[in-house]
Protein backbone atom coordinates (compact mmCIF):
# COMPACT_ATOMS: atom_id res chain seq x y z
CA UNK A 1 0.00 0.00 0.00
CA UNK A 2 2.89 2.55 0.85
CA UNK A 3 4.44 1.71 -2.51
CA UNK A 4 0.85 2.71 -4.18
CA UNK A 5 0.66 5.81 -2.19
CA UNK A 6 4.16 7.08 -3.10
CA UNK A 7 3.14 6.57 -6.70
CA UNK A 8 -0.14 8.15 -6.51
CA UNK A 9 1.62 11.19 -4.69
CA UNK A 10 4.25 11.18 -7.71
CA UNK A 11 1.64 11.04 -10.20
CA UNK A 12 -0.38 14.05 -8.32
CA UNK A 13 2.77 15.82 -7.63
CA UNK A 14 4.06 15.92 -11.14
CA UNK A 15 0.52 16.88 -12.70
CA UNK A 16 0.33 19.65 -10.43
CA UNK A 17 3.72 20.98 -11.42
CA UNK A 18 2.65 20.67 -15.54
CA UNK A 19 -0.48 22.75 -15.30
CA UNK A 20 1.53 25.14 -13.50
CA UNK A 21 3.98 25.17 -16.16
CA UNK A 22 1.32 25.21 -18.82
CA UNK A 23 0.09 28.53 -16.92
CA UNK A 24 3.22 30.09 -16.62
CA UNK A 25 3.45 30.38 -20.37
CA UNK A 26 0.23 32.32 -20.20
CA UNK A 27 1.14 34.62 -16.93
CA UNK A 28 4.54 35.14 -18.79
CA UNK A 29 3.20 35.83 -22.50
CA UNK A 30 -0.32 37.41 -21.22
CA UNK A 31 -2.17 34.54 -22.92
CA UNK A 32 -5.22 32.90 -22.02
CA UNK A 33 -5.05 32.81 -18.21
CA UNK A 34 -7.07 34.91 -15.86
CA UNK A 35 -4.34 36.38 -14.28
CA UNK A 36 -0.96 37.62 -15.42
CA UNK A 37 2.24 39.14 -15.29
CA UNK A 38 0.36 42.37 -16.09
CA UNK A 39 -3.08 42.12 -15.33
CA UNK A 40 -4.95 41.58 -11.66
CA UNK A 41 -5.40 44.02 -8.87
CA UNK A 42 -2.42 46.48 -8.39
CA UNK A 43 -0.92 47.64 -5.15
CA UNK A 44 -2.08 50.66 -3.56
CA UNK A 45 1.71 52.16 -4.65
CA UNK A 46 4.85 51.34 -6.54
CA UNK A 47 6.66 50.66 -3.78
CA UNK A 48 4.54 48.42 -2.07
CA UNK A 49 4.03 46.25 -5.65
CA UNK A 50 8.13 45.91 -5.93
CA UNK A 51 8.38 44.74 -1.99
CA UNK A 52 5.51 42.40 -2.55
CA UNK A 53 6.91 41.21 -6.40
CA UNK A 54 10.11 40.88 -5.22
CA UNK A 55 9.32 38.67 -1.79
CA UNK A 56 7.15 36.62 -3.83
CA UNK A 57 10.36 36.01 -6.41
CA UNK A 58 12.34 35.38 -3.59
CA UNK A 59 10.69 32.58 -1.72
CA UNK A 60 10.21 30.49 -5.09
CA UNK A 61 14.56 31.50 -5.44
CA UNK A 62 15.11 30.31 -2.06
CA UNK A 63 12.61 27.08 -1.79
CA UNK A 64 14.19 26.28 -5.41
CA UNK A 65 17.67 25.99 -4.36
CA UNK A 66 17.68 25.03 -0.78
CA UNK A 67 15.51 22.40 -1.11
CA UNK A 68 17.87 21.40 -3.91
CA UNK A 69 21.22 21.58 -2.07
CA UNK A 70 22.42 17.81 -0.98
CA UNK A 71 22.96 18.80 2.56
CA UNK A 72 19.32 19.69 2.83
CA UNK A 73 18.46 16.29 0.85
CA UNK A 74 20.27 14.58 3.94
CA UNK A 75 18.53 15.92 6.30
CA UNK A 76 15.28 16.07 4.63
CA UNK A 77 15.11 12.78 3.91
CA UNK A 78 15.43 11.64 7.59
CA UNK A 79 11.63 12.73 7.71
CA UNK A 80 10.65 12.34 3.69
CA UNK A 81 10.78 9.14 2.29
CA UNK A 82 13.62 9.33 0.13
CA UNK A 83 11.27 7.82 -3.19
CA UNK A 84 9.44 10.48 -2.70
CA UNK A 85 11.60 13.28 -1.89
CA UNK A 86 12.18 14.33 -5.39
CA UNK A 87 8.15 14.62 -6.29
CA UNK A 88 7.84 16.60 -2.62
CA UNK A 89 10.45 18.77 -4.13
CA UNK A 90 8.67 19.25 -7.27
CA UNK A 91 5.15 19.87 -5.04
CA UNK A 92 6.67 22.52 -3.32
CA UNK A 93 8.56 24.60 -6.61
CA UNK A 94 4.62 24.70 -7.90
CA UNK A 95 3.24 25.39 -4.88
CA UNK A 96 5.86 28.86 -4.47
CA UNK A 97 4.76 29.51 -8.74
CA UNK A 98 0.97 29.33 -8.08
CA UNK A 99 1.69 31.49 -4.85
CA UNK A 100 3.26 33.94 -6.72
CA UNK A 101 0.71 33.70 -9.38
CA UNK A 102 -2.03 34.48 -7.07
CA UNK A 103 -0.55 37.60 -5.53
CA UNK A 104 1.47 39.08 -7.99
CA UNK A 105 0.88 42.52 -8.32
CA UNK A 106 1.48 43.99 -11.93
CA UNK A 107 3.08 47.44 -12.48
CA UNK A 108 2.19 48.72 -16.02
CA UNK A 109 4.01 51.14 -17.18
CA UNK A 110 5.90 50.51 -20.58
CA UNK A 111 9.81 49.57 -20.98
CA UNK A 112 9.17 49.25 -24.32
CA UNK A 113 6.27 48.49 -26.99
CA UNK A 114 6.50 47.06 -30.27
CA UNK A 115 3.05 48.52 -32.39
CA UNK A 116 3.88 46.56 -35.57
CA UNK A 117 1.62 43.54 -35.93
CA UNK A 118 4.93 42.15 -38.14
CA UNK A 119 7.29 42.68 -34.63
CA UNK A 120 4.22 41.09 -32.11
CA UNK A 121 4.53 38.14 -34.09
CA UNK A 122 7.99 37.75 -33.88
CA UNK A 123 8.46 38.34 -30.26
CA UNK A 124 5.70 35.88 -29.56
CA UNK A 125 7.52 33.29 -31.99
CA UNK A 126 10.70 33.66 -29.70
CA UNK A 127 8.80 33.67 -26.75
CA UNK A 128 7.44 30.12 -27.62
CA UNK A 129 10.33 29.00 -29.05
CA UNK A 130 11.91 29.70 -25.09
CA UNK A 131 9.44 27.62 -23.71
CA UNK A 132 9.87 25.00 -26.16
CA UNK A 133 13.58 24.50 -25.45
CA UNK A 134 12.50 24.22 -21.85
CA UNK A 135 10.40 21.36 -22.30
CA UNK A 136 12.97 19.65 -24.68
CA UNK A 137 15.58 20.04 -22.74
CA UNK A 138 14.00 18.38 -19.97
CA UNK A 139 13.08 15.02 -22.11
CA UNK A 140 16.55 15.27 -23.36
CA UNK A 141 18.06 14.49 -19.70
CA UNK A 142 15.30 12.44 -18.82
CA UNK A 143 12.02 14.74 -18.05
CA UNK A 144 10.55 11.97 -15.69
CA UNK A 145 13.22 11.49 -13.73
CA UNK A 146 13.67 15.16 -13.28
CA UNK A 147 10.34 15.53 -11.84
CA UNK A 148 10.24 12.38 -9.74
CA UNK A 149 7.86 10.06 -11.44
CA UNK A 150 11.12 7.67 -12.64
CA UNK A 151 11.73 7.59 -8.57
CA UNK A 152 8.56 6.38 -7.59
CA UNK A 153 7.67 4.00 -10.45
CA UNK A 154 10.88 2.40 -9.33
CA UNK A 155 9.85 2.24 -6.00
CA UNK A 156 6.52 0.65 -6.53
CA UNK A 157 8.18 -2.08 -8.94
CA UNK A 158 10.50 -2.76 -5.92
CA UNK A 159 13.24 -2.27 -8.01
CA UNK A 160 16.19 -0.05 -6.12
CA UNK A 161 16.79 3.85 -7.66
CA UNK A 162 20.41 4.78 -9.65
CA UNK A 163 21.17 8.28 -10.36
CA UNK A 164 21.24 8.62 -14.09
CA UNK A 165 24.73 8.59 -15.65
CA UNK A 166 26.56 11.50 -16.71
CA UNK A 167 25.34 12.15 -20.88
CA UNK A 168 25.78 15.06 -23.01
CA UNK A 169 22.64 14.91 -25.35
CA UNK A 170 21.42 17.24 -28.58
CA UNK A 171 21.29 21.08 -27.06
CA UNK A 172 23.57 19.97 -24.22
CA UNK A 173 26.63 19.76 -26.68
CA UNK A 174 26.24 23.96 -27.25
CA UNK A 175 25.16 24.92 -24.11
CA UNK A 176 25.52 23.30 -20.69
CA UNK A 177 21.85 24.88 -19.51
CA UNK A 178 19.29 24.70 -21.75
CA UNK A 179 16.74 24.97 -19.63
CA UNK A 180 17.73 28.00 -18.42
CA UNK A 181 18.62 29.41 -21.51
CA UNK A 182 15.02 28.80 -22.34
CA UNK A 183 13.59 30.25 -19.70
CA UNK A 184 15.49 33.05 -20.21
CA UNK A 185 14.63 33.84 -23.42
CA UNK A 186 10.89 33.49 -22.76
CA UNK A 187 11.04 35.96 -20.08
CA UNK A 188 12.67 38.69 -22.27
CA UNK A 189 10.69 37.98 -25.29
CA UNK A 190 8.07 40.23 -24.57
CA UNK A 191 6.18 42.39 -27.48
CA UNK A 192 5.36 45.00 -24.60
CA UNK A 193 8.04 45.08 -22.06
CA UNK A 194 6.41 46.60 -18.36
CA UNK A 195 8.05 47.62 -15.44
CA UNK A 196 6.57 44.59 -13.29
CA UNK A 197 8.01 42.12 -16.33
CA UNK A 198 11.07 43.60 -16.31
CA UNK A 199 11.53 43.36 -12.27
CA UNK A 200 10.12 40.01 -12.88
CA UNK A 201 12.83 39.34 -16.08
CA UNK A 202 15.61 40.79 -14.24
CA UNK A 203 15.33 39.16 -10.80
CA UNK A 204 15.07 35.31 -12.51
CA UNK A 205 17.63 35.89 -14.60
CA UNK A 206 20.00 37.03 -11.87
CA UNK A 207 18.07 33.71 -9.89
CA UNK A 208 19.52 31.64 -12.53
CA UNK A 209 22.82 32.88 -12.95
CA UNK A 210 23.30 32.70 -9.36
CA UNK A 211 22.02 29.17 -9.15
CA UNK A 212 24.31 27.50 -12.13
CA UNK A 213 26.89 28.50 -9.59
CA UNK A 214 25.70 26.45 -7.03
CA UNK A 215 24.19 24.17 -9.25
CA UNK A 216 27.16 23.22 -10.94
CA UNK A 217 29.19 22.82 -7.78
CA UNK A 218 27.26 20.07 -6.83
CA UNK A 219 27.85 18.20 -10.45
CA UNK A 220 31.24 18.90 -10.25
CA UNK A 221 31.07 16.84 -6.97
CA UNK A 222 29.12 14.21 -8.46
CA UNK A 223 31.15 13.38 -11.47
CA UNK A 224 33.89 14.80 -11.29
CA UNK A 225 36.44 15.27 -14.32
CA UNK A 226 33.25 14.13 -16.94
CA UNK A 227 31.77 17.51 -15.70
CA UNK A 228 35.16 19.39 -15.86
CA UNK A 229 35.98 18.85 -19.14
CA UNK A 230 32.66 19.10 -20.22
CA UNK A 231 32.49 22.52 -18.55
CA UNK A 232 35.90 23.26 -20.21
CA UNK A 233 34.48 23.16 -24.15
CA UNK A 234 30.89 24.06 -23.85
CA UNK A 235 29.67 27.03 -22.90
CA UNK A 236 27.46 27.57 -19.69
CA UNK A 237 24.47 29.51 -21.69
CA UNK A 238 25.24 31.12 -24.99
CA UNK A 239 26.02 28.95 -28.21
CA UNK A 240 29.40 30.29 -28.47
CA UNK A 241 31.88 27.73 -30.82
CA UNK A 242 33.59 25.01 -27.95
CA UNK A 243 37.36 25.97 -27.10
CA UNK A 244 40.48 24.08 -27.41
Amino acid sequence: MGRILALAYGVVSYLIFFLTFLYAIGFVGNLFVPKSIDSGTPAGSLTAAIIIDVILLSIFAGQHSLMARPFFKRWWTQFVPRPVERSTYVLFASLALILLYWQWRPITDAVWSIQSTAGIYVFYAIFFVGFVTVLLSTFMINHFDLFGLRQVYLYEKGEEYADLDFKVPFLYKYVRHPIYLGFIIAFWAAPTMTFGHALFAVMTTAYILVAIQFEEHDIVERFGDQYVNYRRHVSMLLPLPKKG
